[in-house]
């Protein structure tokens, strides 16, 4: 597999002009335009600027898009870097069988600069990011000659947050939490001058990166006032015709992603606020809604953003989708074939009291599960059927299924049904419940201890435990409300940016209990570990002299540091 060593800084940010499916042809065959000509060109063709606009959205889930010429089945966009911070983390693993494409994440063998994977988690923001960056300047032009196009502003609006999403989705990574790491360099910054050196472009500081994030995230706040997405509740199929808008970022967008970069940096009382403004207009899921396989479709009324797989590429892309790694109910998936859905650490599955509705997000030890009681595999073969808890030791005749492991998740259900072979589920970028867990963060650490509980305990109880507590279990309530963070999002990819940002170190087995972890991916890490930092692609650090790549640590070994406690699952 051929990798060009060109940097993803200059690919980023020479693409911006193209269609997504035209971006690698033009890079590679070389000859790029300057910013200004691409302006002009924009200006006087609209539709290129149209083009590249939803070209910056088209590459978020999009299959084969960093290597075109393979099929690897871990090459779907930003959803695959989810997957993949998820694994790294304390509370989800797959299997150690052999056939595990994200076994480099739950090993920490990504941190080798020559791998595919972590490859694949660089390279999709930058492409990202450049494209913005370039509809960033000619947008901002068009705007200066037609300051009062609102369309031309609610798209330079999307620009700024699509950026600064672009950053967060890299800063936490390549860096320690912000409070001891600020001027500690982290990533690259993208230039805007026509003459700027990506081939000499130093790390930014933690700092200077949170600072153009802030930025960016009140410039898109300024450009979304007002801007509509054409999301229609008036009725059931008005919202379901037009639910698939939530694919753009839009006003509540923009205040969530302040939120999520104020709680990074610790501005505690501004990610509380902007968590507030986040969440107008909607409410959580129901212990109903969550009672059953869910969290597969821009329909649920709790999603404020999400990325959107058609019924087109749900055929096309096959393994390479969200559908096919975290659905238990997939009939041409990865996981169910291969024995790698994800399972949930029984470490915190054992602190989940039976009262609490996402205790059904998971099989139980005996593979008992009520959530999945009406649910039924069909076999398209021979027609033969497994309803509920049979399901899990059902086989299929064409080895799309095999057993399944106790703990293994039903919490991504299937959005074409249960066995469809359509893997057109779309993925969660943000959701209702985040925000109110930042707000009750935001509020409990900027010295409103009890206005934050009473947020944490009015969302427990009403949408998912009756019977909650949030003194119950003896936590504090910082490591609570983190708690709940790990049981609600799990899997949705903040595992290993929340243990950072909380100086937390990843344990996954406590000597004496009983553990499900593969013993490859049995060890602890200690929140100093240097080996939490991510390495720069080879192709990056060769391409672009200025960089000074992270060092230090070794590759965890299994039982290593058996003494390290969370304080949640201890």
């Amino acid at each position: 597999m051929k990798i060009y060593k060109i940097s993803l800084l200059t690919l980023g940010a020479a693409l911006f002009m193209t269609a997504c499916n035209d971006m690698d042809e033009q890079i590679y065959e070389g000859g790029t335009l300057t910013t200004d000509q691409v302006t002009e060109t924009n200006m006087a063709v609209p539709s290129r600027v149209d083009a590249s606009f939803a070209g910056m959205y088209n590459m978020m889930a999009e299959a084969s898009s960093v290597f075109p010429n393979s099929s690897r089945a871990d090459d779907f966009g930003f959803v695959m870097s989810m997957i993949s911070l998820s694994l790294e983390g304390a509370d989800a693993f797959a299997a150690d069988n052999g056939y595990n494409w994200f076994s480099t994440a739950s090993e920490y063998s990504d941190r080798d600069p020559n791998y595919a994977n972590p490859y694949i988690r660089y390279t999709i923001p930058y492409r990202q990011a450049g494209i913005a960056n370039g509809l960033i300047k000619s947008l901002s032009n068009m705007l200066e000659i037609n300051p009062t196009d609102t369309l031309t502003r609610n798209k330079l609006g999307q620009a700024f947050a699509i950026r600064a999403f672009d950053y967060l989705a890299l800063a936490p990574y390549f860096q320690g939490r912000y409070a001891e790491h600020k001027d500690d360099p982290c990533i690259p910054l993208l230039g805007t001058a026509d003459d700027f050196d990506y081939t000499n472009n130093p790390r930014a500081t933690v700092a200077e990166v949170y600072k153009q994030i802030l930025s960016d995230l009140d410039s898109a706040i300024v450009y979304l006032e007002g801007y509509d997405r054409g999301v229609d509740y008036t009725s059931a199929d008005a919202y379901k015709a037009s639910a698939m808008n939530k694919i753009y970022v839009d006003l509540n967008v923009a205040y969530g992603l302040r939120a999520r970069a104020n709680l990074y940096m610790e501005n505690w009382a501004e990610a509380a606020a902007d968590a507030e403004e986040a969440l107008k207009g909607y409410a959580p899921a129901s212990m109903a809604d969550v009672s059953r396989p869910a969290f597969c479709s821009l329909l649920e009324t709790n999603w404020i953003w999400g990325i959107l797989i058609s019924e087109a590429q749900g055929s096309d892309y096959g393994y390479r989708t969200c559908a096919s790694w975290t659905s238990a109910f997939t009939g041409n998936g990865y996981g169910p074939a291969t024995g790698n859905v994800p399972r949930i650490n029984k470490l915190l599955y054992d602190k989940i009291p039976d009262t609490d509705v996402r205790k059904g997000w998971w099989l139980d030890g005996t593979k008992h599960n009520d959530n999945w009681a009406n649910m039924v595999w069909t076999d398209p073969k021979n027609g033969k059927t497994a309803k509920g808890d049979d399901i899990a030791d059902f086989v299929d005749s064409e080895g799309n299924k095999i057993e399944y492991d106790p703990y293994t998740n039903v919490k991504f259900g299937m959005k074409s049904g249960c066995s469809d072979v359509t893997n057109m589920n779309d993925w969660p970028l943000m959701r209702v419940e985040e925000m109110i867990l930042i707000k009750a963060e935001g509020l409990a650490k900027s010295g409103k201890e009890a206005e934050g509980r009473a947020v944490l305990e009015a969302f427990v109880k009403t949408y998912r435990d009756p019977a909650y507590s949030s003194t119950a279990a003896g936590r504090s309530l910082a490591d609570e409300i983190w708690y709940q963070r790990r049981v609600e999002l799990w899997m949705e990819g903040f595992d290993v940016a929340d243990a950072r940002r909380l100086h937390k170190p990843i344990v996954r087995f406590i000597p004496g209990r009983e553990s499900n972890c593969p013993a490859a991916f049995m060890f602890n890490i200690d929140a100093d570990d240097p080996w939490m930092n991510m390495r720069f692609p080879q192709t990056e650090v060769d391409a672009n002299h200025g960089i000074v790549d992270n060092e230090g640590g070794t590759q965890p070994q299994s039982e290593q540091n058996p003494e390290l406690r969370d304080g949640v699952t201890d």
